[in-house]
């Protein structure tokens, strides 16, 4: 009787008969990162591909414990500085063997959630929304599933997480405005309750009042295109119109730039200076050339992708916050500011 050979029905013990070496030795060639000398991986890729073998995944997952799936849970991707971070994160996630399973939920029903992500044993969770509850992450914590935040910290620090220096973001934004002249900034926040916002505003109120500015306009835009188009025009329809504005994230900079424009007839930067958060890659579009604060998008995947390994190898149990360097991108919506700076 002739020998099934479809991939599925050939099994790892015929590669390693073949190949002259150990079944454990043909599982260590097929995982990335596993030691293996690179003759023997070579000895057995040969085989599998004489035989027609394919490494079984499900059989895999059984035996190691490990799917090699991490979960990324992000609440909204019409930002589009986040499915900018998805790929990026995918790519890194594939270099170390790991596969990335997307969930877009902007649910509060944590249990619920939860369940669904565990129903894919995922070996680790990333949380990239600025948006989502704390307490998703709290959870995971609580019944040791390796997660980090993305973007956010942890108030009480019981969570890893991996943050821009979003104080120095905004201390950066407010050096800017007024180093360019400006005397009447506004501010336009994201979602109150959120770290990201608050502490950009934080240190941007910080600077104007080194610089004598203790009060400014305010108004929340929610993260929203549609709010920060509220948002605008809530500033500019009483009281004193602010001569420049610095907007928690591109997301919203861009909607209060089409507003001011379109809506308003005012001139970006002629009469009204924008400073963005993220360097999105809208921001650099000839119709916005928005200057902005840069999120550092390699070193953040890098140390979230660190900091989850350390927890999946079990090497920390330990929550740490990494926060990562920003700087200022320099193109033409701050009135006095040469681009390239």
């Amino acid at each position: 009787m002739a020998r099934d050979k479809r991939p599925g029905a050939v099994t790892s013990l015929e590669v390693a008969l073949l190949a002259g070496v150990s079944q454990s030795a043909v599982s260590r060639a097929f995982t990335p990162g596993a030691s293996v000398a690179e003759a023997t991986r070579k000895r057995v890729l040969e085989a599998a591909r004489e035989l027609g073998y394919r490494p079984n995944a499900i059989a895999r997952t059984l035996i190691t414990r490990r799917s090699r799936i991490v979960a990324m849970v992000v609440s909204y991707l019409e930002n589009p500085f986040y499915p900018a971070i998805v790929e990026r994160m995918s790519q890194r996630l594939q270099r170390d063997g790991y596969h990335l399973l997307l969930f877009i939920s902007d649910t509060e029903a944590v249990d619920a959630l939860l369940e669904q992500l565990m129903q894919y044993q995922v070996d680790g969770i990333v949380l990239v929304s600025a948006t989502l509850s704390s307490a998703l992450a709290g959870e995971c914590a609580r019944i040791g599933v390796p997660v980090v935040l993305f973007n956010r910290v942890d108030a009480i620090g019981t969570v890893s997480a991996v943050a821009s220096d979003n104080v120095e973001g905004g201390r950066i934004a407010a050096r800017a405005l007024l180093g360019a002249g400006h005397r009447s900034p506004a501010f336009v926040a994201g979602l109150e309750n959120t770290s990201t916002s608050r502490d950009r505003e934080a240190g941007f109120r910080e600077e104007l009042a080194r610089h004598g500015i203790r009060r400014y306009r305010r108004a929340v835009g929610h993260y929203s295109f549609d709010g920060a188009r509220k948002a605008a025009r809530r500033l500019f329809s009483t009281g004193r119109p602010p001569d420049a504005l610095f907007v928690a994230n591109d997301h919203m900079a861009i909607a209060v730039m089409d507003t001011l424009r379109h809506e308003l007839g005012l001139r970006v930067p002629e009469d009204v200076s924008v400073i963005g958060f993220d360097d999105a890659p809208q921001a650099a579009w000839d119709s916005y050339r928005l200057t902005t604060v840069e999120q550092a998008v390699a070193p953040m995947v890098e140390a979230t992708v660190a900091l989850l390994m350390e927890q999946i190898d079990r090497k920390s149990a330990s929550a740490r916050r990494v926060d990562v360097p920003v700087r200022l991108v320099v193109r033409d919506s701050v009135r006095g500011l040469a681009a390239g700076r």
